[in-house]
Formats: structure tokens, C-alpha cells, sequence
């Protein structure tokens, strides 16, 4: 595998300030930059289909944020940092107490430097996020504040990426990566990077199975996605959600839902050939899309291959997973067991019987010893005679 280092600290810094959220212009601005590493095609879900139990919400885009003091100063402001605005926060303008603001401001008092990163989805409100310890220094009860929120909601579409790369066999692996978060390093910058990497050295390979590789807001891009290809995602038998691939600590994967796949065993394997240790994580229904892909309708053995796992790591959804946290030699080396563990999947290729129906007739096919009674299993034989 070829170092990337260079290339992939120019997208970290080019990638890093963008406003991403489930839908609008930021994931179309981070594909369409992406797009210079490989060929991925934009498609566009529109607001209000329905897909399985969810629909597709409204197009949210944030211009300006912030909230000033009596003075006219501006103590929170979206420029400064995206994680400010409470994700898909309804428009505002007006003038109250900090008593009337207290409710719409979040911060973490066990972790008073840091800026948690909050979302409101599917339920209409506004709010700021900002460090406890700007909370201290910049509020008190007897000010009054105005707030200012120009964003939109408004009936647009939700953006996804993917790419198909052919092989010689119509079995598929799905390589699924999340696009939705601003800007937050490891979870999940760090994705849709190293898919991009992957995919470009994929493009490059003559491949024995065929790749689905897709860019999807989480949970719900991803329904979006199995909803409108559902024939196709019900016959992808393994998978990869690339997520968290870009910290300082130690390599780790969870595990598909059936342990005894051999995807399981081939992410193993390239660990311990490599001599790294590593933390295997048992597979629950909470983490990432694998839940959507692993569903009861859809079945996908799917596994994550990271470093410092989501959940894992102190810095998760917070301010402080940023530039300095996350390398690019990091995820260079998260890219080079992705590529171990997808070469040997291509190897293994598995090949479905076109006579289901009790065994075959190998002898037909010149497959079979042409004098019974000598085959033992295990032991090897050949066609002579005598022993």
C-alpha cells in the first residue's frame, strides 16, 4: 500500500471547517472535494419520501450563529466553531435573560474546555453549545442577551455519494462510510477520507468481487440508501462501515453479528500477522449504520476496523476531537489493514452452486476420483491401485 500521508493532512485541513449535517450543502461541498481523489456519483433523495418507517426531513443550511452580551459583544459565534450551533437549529432572532437562554445552551461540566457537539434532527428547536468554562466567564444572571440564528429548513433533498467498481463476479462487499458530523475529527472525518483512499486504490486493481461503496448521512442516509436499492442490499452477503479510523490509540474492530464469519477471522488474522495488538469489540445493535445493514430484513454481516473506537475515547463528540487529536499517518495505517483485509476478502472469493438441489454430480465435471472406495477425507490418495 502506497503512503497517502501527504495527501490525506491536505483534506483533513480542507475538510475539517465545513458545517456537515444529514442533509445540505456541506456534504455536497465534502463529496464534490472528494470527488478529485475518486469518481463518486452525487445522488439526491428529496425531502418527504418515504423510506421504510422514516422520511426524508427537510434541507437544513446555517449561515450565521451567535449570541452577544449587553455590550455587543459577541461571546458565542458559529464561525468560530460549527459545533456552536445545535445541529439543525430553527431560525431565531430576539433579546432575553439568561434565566429565558439557560435551557438552549449546552456544555459538559466534566469536561469544561471542551464544546459537545449537539443535534436536534427530527424535532424543531434551537440552541447553542459552548464550553463550561466560556459559560462561566462570559454569562451571569443579570445580563440580557440577543440571539441570532440565520438558518433554513426548506423542502430540498438529501445527498449521498457512491461508487460501483466491477469485478469479475457479480458478489458484492459493501463499504459504507457517514458524512453528517462538522467538525469532528476522528468521528467521522476520518471515514469518508479513508473511503475515498480505498476507493481510488480499488479503481486501480483488477477485483474479483464487485464494491459497493456509498457516503451516506448516518442512520438515516443509510435507510435512504437500503430503501431505494433494497433487491441489491438484500444479496450483499459482508461489509465495512469505515468510521473512527484516526486516532492515537490502539487499532480495534468490531465484530459482524455472526462471529463465525469469515470476515471476522480475516480482520483477525490481519492483526495478529501484523503483530499489532488490538481490542476486539462483540457486536451490539448500538454504534453505526452496521445496525441498518445487519437488520432482520437485510442480514449483511458488517464489521468496523478503527482506532479509537466512537464511545471509546474521551474526546468523543466534543470540540477536542480536531486536527491535533486526529494525523494523517493515523489513518494512513487504518487505510493499510482496510486494503489487508479487502484483498484476502477478494481472494476468498465464494462461488454459489448452480444445481442447489442435493449435491452435484462431480464426476460429471471431472471432479471426482474415477475409481470409488479410495477417498478418505483428510488423507491425501492418489489413483493407484495399490497402498
Amino acid at each position: 500500500m502506497i503512503d497517502n500521508t501527504r495527501e490525506i493532512d491536505n483534506y483533513l485541513k480542507q475538510l475539517f471547517p465545513i458545517n456537515r449535517s444529514i442533509t445540505g450543502e456541506g456534504n455536497r461541498q465534502t463529496l464534490k472535494a472528494l470527488q478529485a481523489i475518486a469518481p463518486i456519483d452525487i445522488i439526491e433523495y428529496p425531502t418527504g419520501l418515504r423510506v421504510f418507517d422514516w422520511k426524508v426531513p427537510k434541507e437544513w443550511n446555517a449561515n450565521q450563529a451567535w449570541i452577544k452580551n449587553s455590550r455587543g459583544e459577541k461571546i458565542v459565534d458559529f464561525k468560530n466553531n460549527n459545533l456552536h450551533l445545535l445541529g439543525y437549529s430553527s431560525p431565531v432572532h430576539q433579546k432575553m435573560t439568561l434565566e429565558q437562554l439557560s435551557s438552549h445552551l449546552y456544555f459538559l461540566k466534566k469536561m469544561p474546555s471542551a464544546i459537545p457537539y449537539r443535534t436536534s434532527y427530527y424535532q424543531e428547536k434551537w440552541g447553542f453549545c459552548l464550553s463550561y468554562d466560556q459559560f462561566q466567564k462570559d454569562f451571569n444572571p443579570n445580563d440580557l442577551y440577543e440571539v441570532f440564528i440565520d438558518s433554513e429548513l426548506k423542502n430540498g433533498s438529501l445527498t449521498i455519494g457512491e461508487i460501483l467498481i466491477p469485478g469479475s463476479s457479480s458478489q458484492e462487499i459493501l463499504i459504507s462510510t457517514y458524512i453528517c458530523h462538522p467538525s469532528l475529527a476522528n468521528d467521522n472525518l476520518s471515514g469518508p477520507i479513508l473511503t475515498a483512499f480505498l476507493s481510488r486504490e480499488l479503481i486501480k486493481k483488477k477485483n474479483n468481487l464487485t464494491y459497493r461503496i456509498i457516503f451516506v448521512p448516518e442512520t438515516i442516509g443509510a435507510i435512504a440508501y437500503c430503501a431505494n436499492n433494497e433487491e441489491v442490499i438484500r444479496n450483499i452477503q459482508q461489509g465495512l462501515v469505515v468510521t473512527s479510523v484516526g486516532g492515537p490509540g490502539l487499532m480495534g474492530y468490531k465484530q459482524s453479528f455472526d462471529q463465525q464469519d469469515q470476515l471476522n477471522q480475516i480482520i483477525q488474522q490481519v492483526f495478529e500477522e501484523n503483530n499489532t495488538e488490538y481490542i476486539t469489540y462483540p457486536f451490539d445493535p448500538l454504534g453505526s449504520d452496521e445496525r441498518q445493514y445487519s437488520s432482520q430484513g437485510f442480514r449483511i454481516n458488517i464489521a468496523s476496523i478503527t482506532k479509537d473506537k466512537y464511545y471509546e475515547y474521551d474526546y468523543y463528540h466534543t470540540s477536542l476531537d480536531k486536527l491535533d487529536f486526529v494525523k494523517p499517518e493515523y489513518i494512513n495505517q487504518s487505510l493499510d489493514f482496510h486494503w489487508q483485509v479487502i484483498d484476502r476478502l477478494d481472494k476468498n472469493l465464494t462461488f454459489k452452486n448452480c444445481h442447489p438441489n442435493c449435491e452435484v454430480m462431480l464426476s460429471k465435471y471431472d471432479l471426482y476420483p474415477k475409481t470409488g472406495g479410495i477417498h478418505i477425507p483428510g488423507q491425501t490418495h492418489n489413483n493407484s491401485n495399490h497402498y
